[in-house]
């Protein structure tokens, strides 16, 4: 019985391994320019500003401020993944992944904080995931060919 569990055991944290592994190696790739810059300002996002607040300065971390700024940037670009410049208004495998691995981080986040271990890095990967969100998207509004209408009234019109 203990060596089953055992087995369990590591083959779950290991599956947990393979997932963070993909999803960092998708979280890497390059993007030509910052595409995500219209976005957060056409809808306002602040995962930007929690990024900043938590890389820049050694005060104490707003857990209940950031936690709610970044899950309403998580349903607004999780929202516009799925219905911006998507004509099969369908998340892709790999936007699939990383909303799994955003509620994972997320999920982290509130154990770490629980356990009062270090926030920040929870943090800075969740504003990753937002901000490759955002890049996918303004890519696929500025390669939507419309004739006048720049990406931020596009989304505005959504």
């Amino acid at each position: 019985m203990f060596l089953a569990v055992l087995i369990l055991t590591l083959s779950i944290a290991m599956f947990f391994f393979y997932i963070q592994t993909i999803c960092l190696k998708i979280l890497r790739q390059e993007f030509d320019r910052d595409y995500f810059l219209p976005i957060v300002n056409a809808n306002r996002l602040e995962f930007p500003s929690v990024r900043k607040a938590v890389e820049e300065f050694d005060a104490p971390i707003d857990y209940a401020r950031f936690c709610m700024m970044l899950k309403c940037d998580f349903l607004a670009l999780s929202y516009l993944l799925k219905n911006a410049a998507n004509e099969s208004h369908r998340y892709t495998p790999q936007d699939r992944l990383l909303i799994l691995y955003f509620h994972l981080t997320y999920f982290m986040l509130r154990l770490r904080h629980f356990l009062r271990f270090e926030e920040k890095t929870p943090f800075l990967r969740l504003t990753a995931i937002l901000q490759f969100f955002g890049n996918v998207v303004g890519l696929r509004v500025s390669s939507t060919h419309f004739r006048e209408v720049s990406a931020s009234d596009y989304l505005l019109t959504l």
